[in-house]
């Protein structure tokens, strides 16, 4: 039997809503600012739709593992309202769902929120470790976040 965990880290950022979107559904520029992470397209496009996917590699060095992925939803709305984005994790090592979500704040801020719904691997050993692997994944996916926040207010702001 599979265990689903959630995790979901927010992130405020000093730039307009879709800003934001367009920083964080920029998969091959999420090297920039994902912790030892590379991604790129491997269907046709930039990605930005509805059944695209996306190949990750994550690792240091030598060690690491590759996160293949499927968009399985995408909402950008007309009017008011979250965007936002799922990918299903379809790898050997990572499984089940990662959603982006934005919400306008205002006219020049927004709120990124990024939830993994995990499917852990290894039966008891994945339940009985997630507790202790948690906190640095949270930490991971905190720092990465606080980098794009960064990087997409800078770039907004005009100072790169």
């Amino acid at each position: 039997m599979t265990a689903r965990v959630e995790l979901t880290v927010p992130v405020d950022v000093e730039a307009p809503a879709e800003a934001a979107w367009r920083t964080i559904t920029d998969w091959q520029g999420q090297g920039e600012w994902m912790l030892g992470t590379r991604v790129g397209v491997t269907s046709a496009g930039d990605g930005r739709e509805l059944g695209a996917r996306l190949r990750a590699v994550t690792g240091l060095g030598p060690v690491g593992f590759t996160d293949t992925m499927e968009i399985v939803e995408w909402t950008v709305p007309d009017g008011p309202g979250p965007r936002r984005c799922v990918v299903r994790h379809t790898g050997a090592v990572v499984r089940g769902d990662g959603v982006f979500e934005v919400v306008e704040l205002g006219p020049e801020r927004a709120r990124v929120l990024w939830r993994e719904l995990l499917d852990l691997p290894l039966g008891p050993l994945g339940r009985w470790g997630w507790p202790l692997v948690r906190p640095a994944f949270r930490a991971g996916v905190a720092y990465s976040l606080r980098r794009m926040a960064r990087l997409c207010a800078t770039r907004y702001h005009g100072n790169v």
